[in-house]
């Protein structure tokens, strides 16, 4: 709903259904606004309950609305994992004039493995039909002098030279409301735009995150993978579902414009406008022995297999996950294309050298 309907209250919600699991999945929200003014304004300050049945794959993180996300409906490689989640949420969001904000959260999440996906306990062999997590989170974020598109219900950031800062605290209860877990999450992130005059500008973010606590693999930090043909910024696109999970790490992402440097030096070719990109992505983590089935199986789940009983899952311990790609942009002033090339775990079943991505997205 929009203000038209009503200025302190704000309903969202969707309905959908399953004809091959034959489920219902849907999405009730309830939003009060508390500055008596539209939730989607700046700046916001509303506290909002809902609740969400719907599926998941495990390490695909992605945004509702997107111009491209008709390409997610094609995907490479194996991908039968899948989790029904429920999520029972209250939030409260607040933001200030000089684009700091906080947000405080509580969440109570079931999730249950489907598909290819199974919970057994490496202890017992004993299988896991549903887990439960209840936890409490803060959030800080800071952006000086941050701009942005406002549409209706979403917002599209202008990206400028200020760095964008995120703190993020979650903690997990035990026993309460039926929490398995006691655990403590920490995570940081720092995103900057940086100009360098005529060769360009490059999108720089480092992120990094620790968890505490004994946990199985679902709980920890399951890395970004991309097996759809479009092209994700802040996943990375020849990494598997759940091919990778950590309980601590750290990130490394550039994202570099040259803005026609070289193209436009080329007779005809200058005339289309096109825009040269490269990329470097890398990932280093790993995992505490305590939460290593493979040291201490008591408590904790096995890692996933293949149906032939390859390995699925591993840690970061090694050596770095990185991959990286050049790419074409301005094309029709909507589409970018990228040549990826994965450099590291090239033995791992599955996984693909190299790719070529998408993205469609319109650009001022």
């Amino acid at each position: 709903t929009t203000p038209e309907l009503s200025k302190r209250y704000y309903f969202e919600n969707y309905a959908a259904y399953g004809f091959k699991d034959e489920k219902w999945k849907f999405f009730l929200s309830a939003t009060y606004s508390l500055n008596n003014k539209s939730i989607y304004q700046f700046p916001q300050n509303y506290i909002r309950a809902s609740f969400q049945r719907d599926t998941k794959i495990p390490g695909q993180e992605l945004q509702f609305v997107q111009e491209d996300n008709f390409l997610l409906s094609f995907k490479r490689g194996i991908n039968d994992m899948l989790l029904y989640n429920d999520f029972y949420r209250l939030d409260y969001i607040k933001e200030f004039e000089n684009h700091f904000s906080y947000t405080m959260g509580f969440k109570k999440w079931a999730q249950t493995p489907a598909g290819g996906l199974y919970y057994t306990e490496g202890g017992s062999l004993t299988n896991i039909n549903k887990l439960t997590t209840t936890e409490f989170s803060v959030g800080l974020r800071y952006a000086k002098n941050e701009k942005f598109y406002q549409g209706k219900i979403y917002r599209t950031p202008i990206i400028d030279k200020y760095p964008i800062y995120n703190l993020r605290y979650t903690a997990g209860v035990k026993g309460f409301l039926g929490g398995e877990h006691n655990y403590h999450n920490i995570m940081g992130s720092i995103g900057k735009r940086i100009y360098l005059s005529q060769l360009g500008y490059s999108d720089v973010r480092v992120e990094g995150n620790y968890i505490s606590g004994k946990l199985p693999f679902p709980l920890l930090a399951i890395h970004r993978a991309n097996q759809t043909y479009a092209y994700q910024l802040n996943s990375y696109n020849l990494m598997n579902f759940l091919e990778f999970v950590s309980d601590h790490y750290a990130s490394l992402y550039i994202d570099h414009h040259f803005n026609g440097f070289f193209l436009n030096k080329i007779p005809l070719l200058s005339k289309l406008k096109l825009r040269e990109i490269v990329s470097f992505k890398g990932i280093y983590g790993g995992l505490r022995d305590e939460n290593n089935p493979a040291i201490n199986a008591t408590g904790l789940y096995q890692m996933p297999l293949f149906d032939n009983g390859q390995q699925r899952t591993y840690s970061l311990s090694k050596r770095p996950y990185i991959e990286g790609s050049v790419g074409v942009g301005n094309i029709f002033k909507l589409i970018r294309v990228d040549l990826v090339k994965r450099f590291t775990y090239l033995n791992h079943p599955e996984v693909s050298k190299w790719g070529i991505r998408a993205r469609v997205k319109l650009d001022f």
